[in-house]
């Protein structure tokens, strides 16, 4: 019988239900259960396709083309497993199923509710999830009391009803502030929040205190007697400078081995995370550091390009060196001197985007790394910008541009793909997932992958114009790889560069902490090298 933990928050957002969910999941993977994660997001949005990184921060793309939250992310970093749109449950994913079997005569009829119907499919799509793990972790978005949530926390006390309260896990992620005018932690909004968990019929298995400071034994006592949980069941999970001590700092508490035990699964294997722990040492040894700038136009978004952040600093810790990550709004490149403000970096970053604002910007930082050697790095629109940006300047092609920027171009470099001329909806529609890659031998890419053919995630409507092939190799920026079923061009390298290398895809989703990704690990190399020939 497959066993699910479910993990809500109270008192306030943004506590790391995410990161606790992840780092228990990680925790139980390394102990030989076959496990899984799933986000239940309360929005009406379908996916988070079109939702503005302002709002959500980025999109992560599961192999299998869904756009989803990107806690997502940190699961597939944390248990190093590709895991599906299948575990991306959404306020607009379960009406609109329930909707449409309405529609097509699936209830015979009956009135649709909320209670059963929308309740049953939210369970049955949990249920799904589990069919061939022994334990699935989910968490609900949100915060306990919100309005649009209840139809989640609704379906997860009912589930303990359907499947048997044995096999179900509560844990609550709380928040214990400090007062600082008197010098204490509280404990009376845990209260609260584990109050109205009880009023809706779950009464928490475990909780989780998030606070700045440790949450001693006395409070932790007074959290399980308020709570009705045992006192042992209280964790503490203090501010901690990478999240990739979480797991450990959970661990030490038997957190895992609680949680076990709660769902009457063996604890004597211990999980198995030496690799997980050199990584941490790699982590407190570092020497030297680098400074790689991040052109964007989300930058002062925290969450905006966070796979990319993760990529960067998996790669620095891979190569002993500290990235400090240096953001760079691309339209102050447009209105500054990009020689100004790009002349600390020992790399360039370009992450993907869409929409014309601080496109300039974006192309002016792939023309200084070219014009200066700086190791540069375009992930979809930034290999997309490198490619315009040498259609202009060393190619000659004036107003070079893409179709999406600039619809009378005389040069559309970069041009719509066959498949996304006639498409109206914006969510869901690109091309989306994963898709194979054939490298040409002799290149940077072919080497640093070590093999012919690779897998990596897209997110794109527009691509290279093939039509420009012959010129761009001439030239010295050529074709290193190509997808074998469309014939789309994925990576492009400045062979007179270098380090300058774009590619079409997201390679950011597949880095992990303990598997780095090997396109980033190779460009912070190059930064380092770089920054060494600089000093």
């Amino acid at each position: 019988m497959t066993k699910f933990i479910f993990v809500t928050g109270g008192v306030v957002s943004s506590l790391g239900k995410g990161i606790t969910a992840a780092s228990l999941g990680v925790l139980l993977k390394r102990r030989g259960y076959r496990v899984s994660i799933i986000k239940m997001d309360p929005y009406i949005n379908v996916d988070a396709g079109a939702m503005s990184p302002f709002q959500h921060g980025e999109v992560f793309v599961t192999w299998d083309g869904a756009e989803t939250d990107l806690d997502l992310g940190h699961y597939e970093r944390f248990i190093d497993e590709a895991i599906t749109g299948e575990n991306s449950c959404t306020t607009g994913k379960v009406y609109s199923a329930v909707i449409q079997r309405e529609r097509s005569g699936g209830y015979n009829g009956a009135t649709v509710q909320v209670i059963p119907h929308i309740t049953n499919e939210i369970q049955d799509r949990i249920l799904k999830v589990g069919e061939d793990k022994d334990v699935v972790i989910a968490e609900i978005g949100g915060t306990v009391g919100d309005i649009e949530g209840l139809p989640f926390l609704e379906a997860i006390r009912q589930l303990a009803g359907r499947i048997g309260r044995e096999n179900i896990l509560y844990c609550h992620v709380t928040l214990v502030p400090y007062i600082a005018a008197s010098g204490e932690l509280k404990t009376k909004p845990t209260q609260h929040s584990v109050n109205e968990l009880r009023r809706i019929g779950i009464q928490p298995d475990l909780i989780v205190c998030r606070s700045q400071y440790p949450v001693g034994r006395d409070l932790r006592d007074k959290i399980g007697l308020f709570c009705s949980v045992l006192p042992e069941c209280v964790f503490e999970a203090i501010d901690a400078d990478s999240i990739y001590r979480i797991p450990a700092i959970l661990h030490k508490q038997d957190f895992d081995t609680m949680a076990l035990r709660k769902l009457g699964l063996n604890t004597d294997v211990q999980p198995d995370m030496e690799d997980w722990n050199t990584f941490l040492e790699k982590y407190d040894n570092l020497k030297g550091e680098v400074t790689v700038a991040l052109v964007g136009k989300y930058t002062e978004i925290k969450d905006a390009y966070l796979s990319v952040n993760e990529a960067i600093a998996h790669a620095g810790i891979a190569n002993g060196v500290k990235v400090s990550v240096m953001p760079v709004e691309a339209e102050d490149l447009e209105k500054g001197s990009p020689e100004d403000i790009l002349s600390r970096a020992d790399a360039i970053l370009v992450p993907g985007g869409f929409g014309q604002r601080g496109v300039e910007g974006k192309i002016a930082a792939a023309k200084y790394a070219r014009e200066n050697r700086v190791p540069y790095f375009g992930l979809c629109l930034g290999m997309q910008v490198a490619v315009i940006e040498f259609a202009r300047n060393v190619l000659g092609l004036a107003r070079a541009n893409s179709l999406e920027m600039d619809e009378m171009t005389p040069h559309p470099v970069i041009h719509y793909m066959e498949g996304q001329k006639n498409i109206a909806d914006i969510g869901g529609t690109s091309r989306l997932g994963a898709y194979p890659c054939e490298l040409k031998k002799g290149t940077i890419a072919h080497s640093v992958y070590g093999a012919d053919t690779i897998s990596e995630r897209h997110r794109h409507r527009f691509e290279f114009n093939n039509q420009y092939i012959e010129l761009f190799e001439k030239a010295g920026m050529i074709v290193a790889g190509v997808c074998p079923t469309g014939g789309q061009v994925e990576i492009m390298e400045n062979t007179g560069h270098p380090w300058m290398l774009g590619v079409q895809f997201h390679p950011e989703f597949l880095s992990r902490p303990v598997k780095p990704h090997p396109l980033f690990m190779d460009f912070i190399a190059a930064a380092v090298k770089y920054s060494k020939a600089k000093n």
